[in-house]
């Protein structure tokens, strides 16, 4: 068992870690902020739109993530060279990772638009009509901004490789203005309703792609794509980004997966429930902001010390930062706790729907403070050594019985209806977080990346 190395750490100073995490909370702010704004303003449409965006949203995470963790893939991969000082294998594996997000996305759009009505009815086949045909006009919309989204989160990831996460959070103001400037005139100047968010939705994801793609050709940066641009698909460096992403593209999208299973059965509860599951949902985000965002730090600095092998750093980088996001965390949550009756002001709900929304936002809010950083914090450092395959075991399986299983049992048995969905969620998370801190305290992840190197 190796101890903790407790003195200062080299590689980069609160200055850094302060340039680089700062950025990342605005832009993840700047994202729940304008994902709320296109709940409130589709809420003046009525819940039955609320709740098909709700649905379809869950479908297009899905979807993201997966792309999202092969990015992630790619990061790690280049943060490793970067570490190395191998700024040629960094560069080449980047386009190697972007290359590959263009073939699959452009593959699963094909698929998405052309079963978009078997895919739904599969899923969501219980919910009414209105809400059915919300769904449907969003989908087959967004579905056409799934290659550029892929192509944004590629690059995007590899600034934050870079340690410039502060180009990124700029492209994300512009693309949630864009965003925003764009319901207001399509949904309530041309009363578009859904089609007017999800065209809105659709062309700002397009132009921040363009935007950070053509970016990434300038060979002032540390990673960049000058000379570098090919067609053909190398093996050898696909392998080692589909390590790191293929467990981390299963397990994300297993658990999305999860998630959507348990919305088919939040629509048994009728449309109360569905519009008291997106609200909270969306303002949940806020609550878990200083993690999401601190996270994508966490994974890059530690591939950056992984690279260099200097793993004294990374465990000293990696209970820094924890203790940061669990501060965050708290801080936050009291806040939720305060003020969700306030907040939920703004979607003009049923007394009903507010009041179940009141006691969902609460309970997470509390559950927050102590078992989410463990469980989802901690394992950016394991995948980041290339101990993906455990991570995505132990997550997979404390999703399925614990999330998943103890769902329908609260439901079927207990008749908790929609806070037993998210008592369920805050059971898979503790049981994670046991289990990864376990694995972090072992040292086992040390050995991963040299096993898999071989």
């Amino acid at each position: 068992m190796h101890t903790e190395e407790e003195t200062k750490g080299t590689f980069y100073s609160n200055a850094d870690l302060k340039k680089l995490i700062l950025p990342l909370i605005m832009e993840q702010l700047l994202a729940i902020l304008v994902g709320m704004l296109d709940t409130v303003m589709i809420s003046g449409v009525g819940e039955a739109a609320v709740s098909g965006v709700s649905l379809v949203d869950n479908i297009n995470i899905l979807v993201i993530q997966v792309f999202a963790a092969l990015a992630t893939g790619g990061a790690v991969v280049a943060g490793h060279a970067l570490g190395q000082h191998n700024e040629e294998m960094a560069g080449r594996s980047a386009w190697q990772m972007v290359l590959f997000l263009l073939y699959a996305s452009v593959v699963t759009t094909v698929v998405l638009l052309g079963w978009h009505t078997t895919i739904l009815r599969a899923v969501f086949g219980q919910v009414e009509a209105e809400v059915m045909e919300s769904a449907t006009t969003y989908l087959i919309i967004t579905g056409l901004s799934i290659c550029p989204l892929a192509l944004y989160n590629g690059c995007a990831a590899l600034f934050r490789a870079m340690g410039d996460s502060k180009t990124t959070m700029y492209i994300s103001l512009l693309m949630n203005l864009l965003n925003l400037v764009g319901n207001a005139l399509l949904i309530f100047g041309f009363h578009m309703g859904v089609a007017g968010a999800a065209i809105s939705t659709t062309v700002s994801r397009t132009v921040a792609a363009v935007i950070i793609f053509c970016m990434l050709f300038r060979e002032d940066r540390v990673i960049h794509f000058k000379h570098r641009i090919t067609a053909k698909l190398h093996l050898r460096q696909i392998k080692k980004i589909l390590y790191i992403g293929i467990p981390n593209g299963l397990e994300n999208s297993l658990f999305q997966l999860g998630k959507i299973l348990l919305l088919s059965l939040v629509s048994t509860f009728g449309t109360s429930a569905i519009a008291a599951n997106a609200v909270c949902g969306t303002i949940a985000n806020f609550n878990i902001l200083p993690g999401v965002s601190i996270n994508l730090a966490i994974l890059s600095v530690a591939s950056y010390c992984i690279g260099a092998g200097d793993y004294g750093q990374t465990r000293y980088y990696t209970k820094k930062l924890m203790r940061l996001t669990t501060a965050g965390m708290i801080a936050v949550s009291l806040v939720m706790i305060l003020l969700c009756r306030q907040m939920l002001l703004l979607y003009h709900l049923t007394p009903e729907t507010e009041e179940l929304a009141v006691q969902v936002i609460r309970y997470h809010a509390c559950m927050c403070m102590f078992a989410w950083v463990p469980s989802f914090s901690l394992p950016n450092t394991l995948r980041a050594a290339g101990d993906v395959m455990w991570t995505m075991a132990i997550a997979i399986i404390s999703m399925w019985v614990f999330r998943i299983g103890t769902a329908y049992f609260f439901s079927n048995v207990f008749h908790m209806g929609l806070i037993g969905i998210w008592i369920a969620m805050t059971i898979d998370w503790m049981f994670r977080g046991i289990c990864y801190e376990v694995r972090y305290h072992g040292g086992k992840w040390e050995k991963a990346l040299g096993k898999n190197s071989k």
